[in-house]
């Protein structure tokens, strides 16, 4: 098998990456009971790819797209020593080729997009439920700062 390459995302790429959305919302369906039934999109896709602020990378192995993700220049909290930040999602690796480090490196590749714009400072989020992800994350040098909670009132 070939060596993973990465690069930018076009809009040729579409169809696959709408496929991968999917995938990541029936992975994360069973973590979040308030998502709507059916068929829902997390992103906007088209116009992370074609936005100056962000930009979606794929991995290829073989030509096959099997892996991606999204990086967004995102404004910080006020209080924060950061005024931007580089917002790390969409992160999805075809199930046949996990576990071979994949993810570690399209995260490289986004530090890399992130540092050459500037930004000092990567954040995502990730259900607590999510040990694989989480794990993952951990690798890649990620360290949990805060859980967010939710109370349903009805």
């Amino acid at each position: 098998m070939e060596e993973v390459k990465f690069r930018t995302a076009t809009t040729d790429d579409l169809e696959t990456l709408l496929e991968f959305e999917q995938g990541i919302v029936k992975a994360e369906r069973p973590f979040n009971s308030t998502l709507k039934e059916g068929h829902i999109n997390y992103y906007d896709l088209k116009a992370i790819i074609e936005a100056d602020d962000s930009e979606v990378i794929v991995g290829t192995i073989d030509n096959e797209i099997v892996c991606s993700a999204s990086v967004l220049i995102k404004d910080a909290k006020p209080y924060l020593k950061h005024e931007k930040y580089a917002y790390l999602g969409f992160m999805f690796v075809k199930p046949a080729f996990r576990g071979r480090g994949l993810n570690k490196g399209i995260i490289a590749e986004l530090k890399n997009w992130a540092k050459a714009k500037g930004l000092s400072e990567a954040r995502l989020t990730v259900y607590t439920e999510n040990e694989a992800a989480i794990k993952a994350y951990e690798k890649a040098g990620f360290e949990k700062l805060i859980v967010e909670m939710r109370l349903g009132l009805d």
